[in-house]
Parts: C-alpha cells; sequence; structure tokens
C-alpha cells in the first residue's frame, strides 16, 4: 500500500439516481416521492433545444417548491459545446436558492473541461453569497473522457461521483451498437459451436472504479436503455456492484427498486460479514494473522472486504 493513503468517497447513499426530463414538471413530485438516493433533473439530453429555457425554470422553481426530502438533488446542465451550459450554471445557482446539491457535467473529455465549470460556479457562489458549496458529478462519453480519466478524477474538489455514458461512448469509439448498456449481439466467442456473450462496458467500467477509488469519487453505473428488460438491468448491476460501483441510473421508475436492491448488501452478507470481522479480532487476541472461516483463509485484507461490506449497510440504514 503506497503511504499516500486512498481518500475515502462522500459518506452518501447512492444506490440509485432517477433521472427526469426538466422539460415535464409533472413527474417532479412523483420523483421526490420514490424510493431513489439521487435525483437528476436533466436539462440535457432528454429536453428538446426549443425547450431549453422552459426546462431550466420548471428546475429552478423545483428546487423550491417540492419537497425533495433527505434525497440528493442534482441537475444535469448541457455540454460545454452547447451555448446553454454557462446560462444553466449561473440561473441555477442565481435563481435556484441553496437546495441544489450537485451539478452533473456531461461529456467530460479533460480536467480543463471541469476547471472551467468550477471557476464559474466559484464566481456565482461568491457574489451570491452562497452558504453550500455545489458538488459536480461528471459523464464519461467519449473516447477522449476515458483516456484522460484519472486526470477527470482529480480535475476538481468539488467532484463526487462519475459515471460511463454508454450510448454517447458508444459512438464516439466507433462502437457498432445501438444499445445502451448491457450485452451486445456481435460481442461474442465462439467455442465448440457455442456462443458465449461477454461485456463490452466492462473495461471501460472498470477503469473508471479505478480512478474513483484512487481520488475519493463515487463511481456509478449509468443507464440501461431497455426498461422492459428487469433481468438485464439486473445482471449489468450485478456484475457493476461486483467491480466495485456503489449504484446505478434509473431512467425509468420500475428501475428504482431494482437498483436499490441490487446496490444494498444482504442481510447475510452484512451477517457473514461481520462474522468474519469477529472471527478476525479473535484471531489477533491470540496474536495470530489468520484464520480459518467456514473452511476458507481469512486474513488482514479479508477484514478490508468485509469493513466495505459492513459500512455500505450501516450508510444506507443511518
Amino acid at each position: 500500500m503506497s503511504f499516500r493513503l486512498q481518500p475515502p468517497a462522500p459518506a452518501r447513499p447512492n444506490r440509485c439516481q432517477l433521472f427526469g426530463p426538466g422539460s415535464r414538471p409533472a413527474i417532479f413530485a412523483k420523483m421526490a416521492a420514490s424510493a431513489a438516493d439521487v435525483i437528476n433533473l436533466d436539462l440535457e439530453d432528454s429536453v428538446a433545444p426549443s425547450d431549453k429555457d422552459i426546462a431550466r425554470a420548471n428546475v429552478i422553481e423545483a428546487m423550491s417548491g417540492v419537497d425533495w426530502g433527505t434525497k440528493t438533488l442534482s441537475v444535469r446542465i448541457n455540454g460545454l459545446d452547447t451555448p446553454w451550459w454557462y446560462r444553466d450554471v449561473v440561473d441555477l445557482l442565481e435563481k435556484g436558492g441553496e437546495r441544489l446539491d450537485l451539478i452533473m457535467i456531461p461529456k467530460v473529455g479533460c480536467a480543463e473541461d471541469l476547471y472551467a465549470v468550477d471557476a464559474l460556479v466559484t464566481a456565482v457562489e461568491r457574489a451570491m453569497g452562497r452558504k453550500k458549496p455545489i458538488g459536480f458529478e461528471v459523464i464519461i462519453e467519449s473516447a477522449a473522457g476515458i483516456s484522460h480519466v484519472e486526470e477527470i478524477a482529480k480535475g476538481s474538489p468539488r467532484l463526487q461521483a462519475m459515471s460511463l455514458g454508454a450510448a454517447d461512448f458508444a459512438a464516439s469509439m466507433g462502437m457498432q451498437t445501438t444499445g445502451i448498456g448491457g450485452t451486445q449481439e456481435n460481442y461474442y466467442m465462439l467455442r465448440e459451436g457455442a456462443k458465449s456473450w461477454s461485456d463490452p462496458w466492462h473495461w471501460a467500467q472498470a477503469a473508471i472504479v479505478a480512478a474513483c477509488r484512487t481520488h475519493g469519487i463515487l463511481p456509478v453505473d449509468g443507464p440501461f436503455g431497455d426498461f422492459s428488460d428487469d433481468e438485464g438491468f439486473r445482471a449489468q448491476a450485478l456484475r457493476s456492484a461486483t467491480l466495485g460501483m456503489v449504484g446505478k441510473w434509473a431512467i425509468h421508475p420500475k428501475q428504482v427498486t431494482l437498483a436499490n436492491e441490487i446496490f444494498t448488501p444482504s442481510d447475510a452478507a452484512v451477517a457473514e460479514a461481520r462474522e468474519i470481522l469477529a472471527a478476525m479480532d479473535a484471531a489477533k487476541a491470540r496474536g495470530e494473522g489468520a484464520t480459518v472461516y467456514k473452511g476458507r483463509l481469512v486474513d488482514i485484507a479479508s477484514i478490508k472486504q468485509a469493513e466495505v461490506i459492513v459500512r455500505q449497510a450501516e450508510l444506507i440504514a443511518g
């Protein structure tokens, strides 16, 4: 282990991020009443160019007009290559009050993109005398973004979370697919005449998890486009959780329950983790650095693994 320890990620639940277009204010109250940990009101891809101004006004009104409870409230602004993003930032911070927690920045390709938004946010915060600093989320959606993922992860002290945007990422990479997440029909191996489908997003997700964990950022799985395929969503979410991601986007309300279920450690997993910690405590009391638990070796590394599960469960319960 390097003497430069990994900083901890923000200590808040992030099992599910529920998205909704800023142009549909009728659904905001339902989103607030959902079981999602994070609400993402969208000003970007789900809003037509002709609706950008009204969507922004809807979101600003909803910040104080809707009871969001203890949920983390985030707004996805437009990309830095558009004429809308600066007005999104300025209006959200000047007119939206103090309820907003995060700004989600799409299509981040380099650390300088974060610097640009950070500079504008800082100026508005100081001008307005805002007491609560705004945090950032970013989406990796391009070849440039994944190439610079570690620089992006340390690009701003405001950064709290990072996701993979599969659709734009696939387009940027020139991938021959129109799917958003999940397995892809032509991405398979053949052995003895039998096809086996692997995960085309795995390497990018692993890179994001590594960069996030290095710099104390929450790695979050992005969207799964086919909201009629519960088992496909479940399979991808389980892979992402195994990789170290803490949650997943929901682009349909039915996906919220699935995400919460998968990213909440089961009672059995928590009980086993606590038993491992107890077994290691007993071993240390005997002066031993390892012991046997249910027929398998556990040691100091096992403590760290078990502590991850217990901390996650306690955070969610709290």
